[in-house]
């Protein structure tokens, strides 16, 4: 009897979360558990009985997003857009219309995050734009996607000023945000960190490298592991790829070692079937460093294969590199043909039309092994550089640009050895 009571008290506790604007619980179950509640939510809305359809709606698209940038899935992406719609159809009240349009702002984001595609982030201000939200709570909200949406868009930039003007907004967002809606208060802090962070490193500014620390290091001790042990994590994975990138521009091996292990204490906080491409991002952050074992990398790569990620073909790419290295710092050149025939095939063989970011890194794998076998022949890689310019900027016009710094650095010591 008394484990019946606990199971009603449970399942009790279970629809108050639900019905919760902080959504923080969803940190704690699996992604098949998230997909089970996105579907009963999404059928809910569609009943008759259903009190407050727009509402419910929302909150489905909110968990297919949060599914989506778990897995990876574009079939969660497109549900989360559609239910999004459906709240947007079913809503009476300027404010439920604002919650809907930002629902779908936010679902547009995370397909860019996830896949790339500039025009992703365009359609998603023209969502916020939209909105006439009438409650703080709803402006807060509001304020804080567009903030989030600008940071991307600065980030492609590449210009400083469209950086501070991000840095601001996202500022002055925080503010509102942390009091109404914790969640996405924690989100934008960690796009505001990472903004501050990788601006902090290209431009070698002391000031912004120490205020994405401090917004890390506060972030990481307000999020507790048993309580919200993903943004823990992000926020970790972060400090050890600001850290591992400062590392490795003063040749620090102390450093280097920190780095990883905020990898590893980030990889701690879930296991990788709980959220694969938050697992899949620290693997492929800590393969930067060459000295790091591949396995974890080929296993991550393993588990977001097959979706077109953004992740999955940074995660391809580095594998490629290593594959290639290792043939030609053997000498075999009967691996590196091995190696081309592959790309060659899955380039032949691959269904439909490649998208940007599988089409460069097939084509910088291409490159890879054209300066390979110079080096081995003993004669100049013609088309190589040729290759990676086009490659670089399909990655940049499809909003990868670790994709295309990674070719342009290719090209770079195509011309050094000129």
């Amino acid at each position: 009897m008394a484990m019946f009571e606990f199971g009603k008290d449970l399942r009790r506790l279970f629809v108050q979360a639900r019905e919760s604007e902080d959504l923080g619980w969803v940190e704690l179950i699996g992604v098949d558990l998230l997909a089970l509640e996105a579907r009963a939510l999404t059928t809910d809305g569609g009943r008759v009985s259903c009190a407050h359809p727009s509402q419910t709606w929302r909150r489905a698209s909110v968990l297919w997003r949060e599914h989506a940038r778990r897995t990876g899935w574009p079939d969660s992406i497109t549900r989360a857009l559609t239910t999004a719609d459906d709240a947007l159809k079913a809503a009476k009240t300027e404010d439920d219309r604002a919650w809907a349009a930002l629902a779908r702002s936010m679902a547009l984001m995370t397909r860019f995050d996830l896949f790339g595609d500039p025009d992703a982030l365009v359609e998603a201000g023209e969502c916020v734009r939209a909105t006439t939200p009438r409650r703080l709570a709803t402006l807060a909200c509001s304020a804080g996607v567009y903030a989030r949406l600008r940071a991307r868009q600065a980030r492609l930039s590449e210009k400083a000023s469209d950086r501070m003007d991000a840095a601001a907004l996202m500022d002055a967002a925080l503010h509102a945000l942390q009091k109404h809606n914790p969640v996405e208060a924690d989100d934008l802090r960690l796009d505001n960190a990472a903004l501050a962070l990788e601006g902090g490193i290209l431009q070698r500014d002391a000031r912004l490298l120490d205020q994405a620390g401090r917004d890390l290091t506060a972030l990481v001790e307000s999020s507790s592991p048993d309580a919200r042990p993903l943004t823990r994590a992000r926020a970790l994975a972060l400090c050890g790829a600001g850290l591992s990138a400062l590392a490795a521009m003063a040749g620090d091996k102390a450093a280097m070692q920190a780095g990883h292990a905020m990898f590893e204490a980030a990889a701690d906080q879930f296991t990788p079937d709980h959220s694969p491409m938050d697992w899949a991002a620290i693997q492929v952050a800590r393969a930067a460093d060459l000295e790091t074992p591949e396995q974890p990398l080929a296993e991550a790569e393993a588990l977001i294969a097959g979706h077109g990620t953004v992740l999955g073909a940074l995660a391809g790419d580095l594998l490629n590199a290593r594959e290639i290295d290792a043939a030609a710092s053997g000498g075999d050149v009967v691996a590196l043909t091995r190696i081309e025939t592959r790309v060659r095939r899955r380039l032949a063989e691959r269904v439909g039309a490649p998208t940007a970011v599988e089409w460069a890194v097939d084509q910088i794998a291409m490159a890879r092994l054209m300066i390979a076998r110079s080096d081995l022949l003993g004669c100049e890689p013609d088309q190589a550089a040729f290759v990676l310019a086009e490659a670089a900027e399909a990655a940049r016009e499809f909003g990868v640009p670790v994709l295309a710094d990674r070719a342009k650095g290719l090209m770079m010591g195509l011309s050094v050895r000129a």
